[in-house]
């Protein structure tokens, strides 16, 4: 971890100095962000060679901590502040293009960035809002982070917007088309995605309890299950479209199908969890076959169905979408993109893409949340995974 610390000072240390130097001759705000970035750079390195692994919980070693979180953060808002100042005036008319000292400052703030994520990743708090806070922050800095190099990278390289759109001209597109992504979303997840997820997990998990209770399903019904799980999903899409039609219920049954096999696996792994002394112990007490599996193997079971369910929750959202392209009305997030690609609106696709992965990323949070709440006893959520 330190030596990839030492790396990543290196680099933005080596870029600063040339930013800096190569910027004399561009403009006094590239200098300012060199310097300050070269500065915060060796303050970074400094600390590194201070640091005593024998002694990092230390309250001195807190507060120089605190203190390089605090620079790395200054010099990394600031350093971005630059970049996107600086795109600003190279877009000009009559403007030069961006130079050696642009570049050499984006990868000095591209390091100084990780640098921090780094520093705040390596904070171990027996608080627990502590830790809460932290398990957000990381990733949201981290996908600002990835947004802003996205960013400064395709206008400072002119990249076409058929190829790659900025995130500037998505969020543009985005915004100008709410009541468009709004009936898609409810199209594709409120209809399709969330019938077809119930449905899907609903009949896997009762189709697992049936196969645990008969050894007949085990060995005839199982076997058929894997099979239809091997099947590919754009040769399902297509008959169901023929089947069910071009609305939703057609995208939910390819939903169905995608859910199903998880849940049906997953479920009978959870229910053969429980340990012989346990089931003895069940047995000691006289319970029948349905107080056995309600009190001992359901439980023991609920982390495999909530693994099943969070597997499913993205598939679920891939399989509409992809279902989408083989026959919709005229609405829906996967017949939007395979449209918006012909008309070459890129943008347009991108900010689907981005309903779809806030929507996929939101669901798969809710049920990671509750099984939280209901499994807090498992020793994986006592652990504080």
């Amino acid at each position: 971890m330190k030596s990839l610390r030492g790396a990543l000072v290196l680099i933005a240390t080596v870029a600063a100095a040339i930013a800096l130097i190569a910027g004399l001759w561009i403009g006094p705000l590239i200098s300012v962000a060199a310097f300050i970035a070269l500065f915060v750079s060796c303050q970074c390195g400094f600390s590194l060679l201070r640091t005593d692994p024998m002694d990092a919980n230390s309250s001195v070693v807190w507060q120089d901590r605190a203190i390089v979180i605090a620079m790395l953060s200054f010099g990394t808002v600031f350093g971005s502040y630059v970049l996107l100042h600086q795109l600003g005036i190279f877009e000009s008319a009559d403007s030069p293009e961006p130079g050696f000292a642009f570049y050499s400052l984006v990868v000095s703030i591209w390091a100084l960035g990780w640098l921090l994520v780094e520093w705040l990743a390596d904070i171990d708090s027996r608080r627990g809002f502590v830790r809460r806070i932290l398990g957000v922050v990381i990733p949201v800095l981290f996908g600002a982070g990835l947004l802003m190099l996205w960013e400064v990278l395709t206008r400072a390289l002119d990249v076409p917007q058929v190829l790659l759109p900025s995130p500037s001209a998505i969020a543009e597109r985005f915004g100008n088309s709410l009541s468009v992504l709004w009936a898609d979303f409810k199209q594709t997840f409120l209809k399709a995605v969330l019938i077809g997820y119930a449905m899907g997990c609903g009949s896997g998990f009762l189709i697992a309890i049936l196969i645990d209770r008969s050894p007949f399903l085990q060995r005839g019904l199982l076997p058929v299950g894997n099979l239809v799980s091997a099947l590919p999903i754009v040769g399902i899409a297509p008959i169901m479209v023929m089947w069910f039609g071009f609305d939703w219920p057609s995208k939910a049954a390819v939903v169905v199908v995608m859910t199903f096999f998880p849940m049906l696996v997953n479920t009978i792994s959870g229910l053969a969890a429980s340990d012989h002394m346990q089931l003895d112990l069940m047995k000691t007490y006289a319970a029948n076959y349905w107080q056995n599996l309600f009190k001992l193997r359901l439980p023991q079971a609920a982390p495999f169905i909530f693994n099943a369910l969070k597997i499913n929750s993205t598939l679920a959202l891939i399989g509409a979408i992809v279902a989408e392209f083989f026959g919709t009305p005229i609405v829906g997030m996967g017949f939007r993109i395979s449209t918006e690609v012909g008309r070459m609106n890129v943008d347009m696709v991108w900010a689907e893409i981005a309903v779809a992965a806030v929507a996929g990323s939101c669901f798969y949070g809710l049920i990671a949340l509750i099984e939280r709440m209901l499994t807090f006893w498992h020793p994986s959520v006592r652990s504080g995974r």
